[in-house]
Parts: structure tokens; sequence; C-alpha cells
């Protein structure tokens, strides 16, 4: 770990971004360029002080899942990413297939959305992102690590988790994510590592995952009304639409409510909650 030139390289990226390059209004006047720690803090998920630390030389060497949220964060290329991981005493992710490096054109929607509950997860059901509101609605699938970062992973090996749908809709959102990650290993290839992993242990550990797998069902996911049950708010209709770049490795999934409805009602509510999170 360079802790010196880790420093300077933070440092520098941050204060080349503008608060409108994160969708961060101006707010007052600034006296310093770029953004403040404490922005970069908000964006990446974690402390201003580690922040803090990092740029003075004084940090422990932060984690790979820490390296990501400033990838994130501070809006690095590939190219400035595998600098990052390198200055920190790590090696660069495979650039190998795909990346969980954001689709920069979703990102920019994504930096837009404030109200409303917006993510973007790639085609193995790996979280990359998520604003506020939809954490607030979802919670936060950021914190999950290793092949937990999958939402299809978790699905069969964490009943739990299957709490956010009504129980009579659990058969059709496994039939739903099966399908697409189906689709998703023809097109990274049987021996794709991330995806292999997945399967592989997924066969292992859940009769339920073995039995849809062997259908051979293949379905991209597409947007449909879907029923979440809030632990505090309850069930709320929403409509899930997705937008996907020309690669077809990454989609940003927007919630909506139709207006005027105790959903919408229920979602305005929770973009207040995520925005004060955020703050």
């Amino acid at each position: 770990m360079d802790r010196a030139q880790l420093a300077d390289f933070l440092r520098r990226r941050r204060e080349a971004l503008q608060p409108s390059d994160v969708g961060l209004g101006d707010g007052a006047r600034r006296r310093t360029p770029g953004l403040r720690r404490e922005e970069v803090a908000m964006l990446a998920g974690m402390s201003v002080d580690y922040v803090s630390r990092l740029e003075q030389q004084r940090a422990t060497q932060p984690s790979e899942q820490m390296l990501t949220a400033l990838t994130r964060a501070l809006r690095l290329t590939l190219d400035e990413r595998d600098h990052l991981y390198r200055l920190a005493g790590h090696n660069p992710p495979d650039r190998q297939g795909m990346t969980d490096l954001v689709h920069p054109t979703l990102l920019r929607i994504l930096d837009r959305l404030h109200d409303t509950p917006a993510m973007v997860i790639d085609d193995l059901g790996t979280t990359l992102v998520q604003n506020p509101a939809a954490q607030a609605l979802l919670g936060d699938d950021l914190r999950f690590e290793g092949l937990d970062r999958s939402q299809v992973h978790r699905w069969f090996t964490h009943p739990e988790g299957r709490d956010v749908y009504p129980p009579e809709d659990h058969d059709h959102q496994s039939r739903t994510q099966v399908a697409a990650l189906r689709l998703a290993m023809g097109r990274r290839g049987a021996q794709d590592p991330r995806g292999r992993a997945i399967v592989d242990d997924l066969l292992r550990r859940s009769p339920e995952f073995r039995t849809l797998w062997e259908l051979h069902d293949v379905a991209e996911r597409v947007g449909e009304d879907k029923r979440i049950v809030h632990p505090e708010l309850g069930l709320i209709e929403v409509t899930c639409q997705i937008m996907t770049p020309n690669d077809d490795s990454q989609r940003l999934l927007v919630f909506t409510a139709t207006p005027g409805t105790p959903s919408a009602e229920k979602l305005d509510l929770l973009a207040v909650i995520g925005r004060q999170a955020f703050a």
C-alpha cells in the first residue's frame, strides 16, 4: 500500500468532480474546488473520518469492497480504478467478461433520480449501486459480500430475504431469477468464473434451484408490476421499469407507483426517509 500516492490520487480525483457530476446540488458557495470529503463519504457509504484518514495517509488498508465504493463515488474509469487498487495494495479486478464498473449512461440517469427508487444490477443479479430511495424500499444490498452479492444466490440460500415479496409471489420470482441466470450464463459462457461459482454453489445447496435449473428455461429480465412488502409500511404495489445499455451486462431498475394511490404515498414517504439517511 502506497499511502502517499493513494492519498494524493483520491484528493485529486475528488477535486476534479463537481457536485452536478454526481447528481448533487451546488449548495452554498464553495471555497475549494470539487467535492467535499463528506460528499464523497455519502456517495461511497463510508464515514467521513475514514475518507479523511485516507487522504491524510493515516488509514489502514482499505478493503476491496471499499475500493469498489470509492470507484463509483469518484466516477473512476477502468484505468483509474486499476490504479486505485494497485496503490491500495490489491490486485485490480479481472477485466475479462463483465465488470462491476457501472455503465456511465446508467449512472448519469441514476444521479438524477432523487425521489424515485432506482438501482443498477448486473446480469448475475449483483447490485452495483442503489440510490437512497431504493435502499429505503428494499434494504441495503451493497452490504453483502462474496457469492451473496448476487440477489439470485441470496434468494435460494437465505430464505429470510424472500420476505420482501408476498409468499404467493415466491414461485414466480424463483422461476424468473433462474431463467434470467440461465440467459446470462449463455451470454457469458459456461466457464465464466463468477457465474459458474454461483451456479455450482446453488446446485449443491438448493434442491429448489436444482429443479428449476434442470428445466432450462431462459428469459430476459423485463419490466413488470411487483408487490413489495416493506417492514414498516406494509404492501407497496410498484411498476419496475428496466433500462439496458447495448451490451446487456447491466440494467437500471426504476420503481414507480400509480399517482394518487396509497402505494405512491408510501413511495413518497420512503423518498424522504432515503434523503434523510443520505444526508
